[in-house]
């Protein structure tokens, strides 16, 4: 699965060379720097108290680990585990089924670190391990990455860049269960936008938008 879909992700290359090259290339150490500063003030000045705290409330909340770990599909279409704080109760569909509105699997507290954000904080760990960057297309679950991948034309431009703890779809709306797929095509079509049009100041807009949204809450979260 992951050598075909590869194959056809290095078609990528050829729709966005010299937007590409000015991520990897050009600026990419700026960007990996900004992400390592950001992350490690994240993990020191706020999990370092939080964690304690919400992993209290998980175990209290519903039996089962405090973190939650999935492969999702990285940069150049390499596998990692995506770090979360846990939000449903353990089932045998985490890693194949999409979270929906009114989800079962979901806990009280679950939906309301969902839908601000906080599920996602345990990814500046991801990030300072360099599989993840604050800002970029967000890491799909391998399956979703197959499918949609033979589905999409140049789905696969989104893994040329590190995935992101955020994105530019995520903040102007398309955020959470993907039911269609043309709704997909469409978020594809925005990450890309995003990597044609990448600065380091639309990475800035992206986080306090982000902060933002957390504070407010997403009603597309859940």
């Amino acid at each position: 699965m992951h050598a075909e879909t590869f194959e056809k992700g290095t078609m990528a290359h050829q729709f966005l060379p010299s937007h590409v090259d000015n991520i990897v290339l050009g600026a990419f150490l700026r960007k990996r720097a900004f992400d390592f500063a950001f992350s490690l003030c994240v993990v020191v000045l706020l999990l370092s108290w939080f964690v304690p705290l919400i992993a209290l409330l998980i175990k209290l909340d519903s039996k089962g680990p405090v973190f939650f770990k999935q492969l999702r599909t990285g940069k150049h279409n390499k596998p990692f585990y995506c770090l979360k704080f846990r939000s449903m109760r353990i089932n045998a569909d985490a890693d194949h089924k999409q979270a929906t509105k009114g989800d079962s699997r979901i806990t009280r507290l679950g939906a309301f670190m969902r839908k601000t954000n906080l599920d996602e904080l345990p990814q500046f760990i991801n990030v300072l391990r360099g599989e993840m960057s604050v800002v970029g297309p967000r890491p799909h679950m391998l399956k979703h990455t197959e499918d949609y991948s033979r589905l999409i034309d140049n789905f696969m431009v989104r893994h040329l860049v590190s995935p992101g703890i955020t994105g530019w779809a995520q903040v102007i709306g398309y955020r959470g269960e993907t039911k269609e797929t043309e709704a997909m095509a469409k978020r594809v079509d925005t990450d890309i936008w995003y990597i044609k049009n990448w600065s380091f100041m639309l990475d800035l807009k992206i986080v306090i938008l982000t902060i933002k949204q957390t504070f407010k809450g997403s009603d597309n979260a859940f």
